[in-house]
């Protein structure tokens, strides 16, 4: 009798390893730009990377090269059984929506949309938040009062950077002009390096001394030409200060990684949840990044004035207009 017990455990025990082996099957679908855009998409290749170092889990990626792709990744992934499956980036709302509801048994993430379904789980982050903290210091490190932005396509979520990032200069400086500047209206303002170059040069012509970037790919010209220039870039999403050591003030951190790693693991630990999740400053969703390759960029006084702007903002003394919400920006 004890010896049949055992045995069944044991049948019962391989059962639901084998189950949970089925069911663990990461796949990653990136937006335009692919994960070596050395900013959003590369985060979520970080995020994925780590999980596979951590887990000793495989997962499957795949760099979509236009828009028709979306759907037919998303369900040839499902259809081999691959689960969860996490899409980068608001463009893949469409393809996710009609996708998740035919495998209704597969898990699905989004980031930076809402997809209302219940095997979905919708990941939006507070990047306006983080767009204020380096606002804080492009105007503590500006010495013309002028500074810049550069975004990629020309959406509400782009726009909540830029309006973030104007209340952070503004807080320091009220006399201060921000320059804005939009690549374009379709994904290719994602992955334009050249037009971001042109754009951060017309800045620094009119006196922008530090320019900031939420425009992926796009952005590799603009750090570049900040580079040339000897002026001072703002990175975003992934720590790019090492792209131009001493030339990039700071990157406004964008944890992507964080939101693939999660949602891979938590099917791996039977913590799924769907709904809608907001990474914040207070979630450690969004932040600043400080390394070897700023550290004499930032000196005391812009250090003890971020710290202060992000205490501020978790506390709720500093409330940070939401574009999203309202798209009138209060600070110009």
């Amino acid at each position: 009798m004890m010896k049949k017990l055992i045995l069944g455990l044991a049948a019962a025990a391989t059962m639901a390893v084998t189950a949970w082996a089925e069911d663990l099957k990461p796949a990653l679908v990136y937006d335009l730009g692919g994960k070596n855009d050395k900013s959003f998409n590369e985060a979520a290749y970080t995020g994925a990377e780590r999980f596979k170092k951590e887990a000793g889990v495989e997962y499957k990626d795949f760099e979509i090269q236009n828009d028709a792709q979306r759907e037919q990744a998303m369900r040839r992934f499902a259809r081999d059984g691959h689960n969860p499956i996490v899409a980068i980036g608001f463009s893949q709302a469409a393809a996710l929506e009609k996708v998740s509801k035919e495998f209704p048994d597969t898990k699905f993430a989004i980031v930076d949309m809402v997809v209302e379904q219940p095997n979905v789980r919708s990941i939006l982050f507070s990047e306006h938040e983080g767009s204020f903290l380096v606002g804080v210091m492009a105007a503590k490190a500006s010495k013309t009062g002028k500074v810049g932005f550069v975004g990629g396509m020309d959406i509400p979520l782009i726009r909540k950077f830029a309006c973030g990032y104007v209340q952070g200069v503004k807080s320091v400086n009220a006399d201060a002009e921000v320059f804005q500047n939009m690549t374009g209206t379709t994904g290719a303002a994602w992955n334009d390096p050249v037009k971001g170059a042109e754009l951060a040069k017309s800045q620094f012509d009119r006196g922008a001394d530090v320019v900031y970037h939420a425009a992926g790919g796009t952005g590799i010209g603009v750090l570049q030409a900040a580079a040339d220039a000897g002026k001072l870039g703002i990175g975003v999403d992934s720590n790019q200060n090492g792209m131009h050591p001493g030339s990039v003030l700071t990157s406004m951190l964008k944890r992507v990684d964080n939101a693939v790693f999660s949602a891979f693991s938590d099917v791996k630990d039977g913590k799924w949840s769907a709904g809608f999740n907001v990474l914040g400053l207070k979630e450690d969703g969004v932040g600043y990044a400080m390394d070897d390759n700023n550290a004499k960029l930032v000196d005391a006084d812009m250090q003890a004035a971020v710290d202060a702007a992000a205490e501020g903002i978790k506390s709720g003394s500093i409330k940070v207009h939401n574009y999203m919400d309202d798209s009138a920006c209060p600070a110009g």
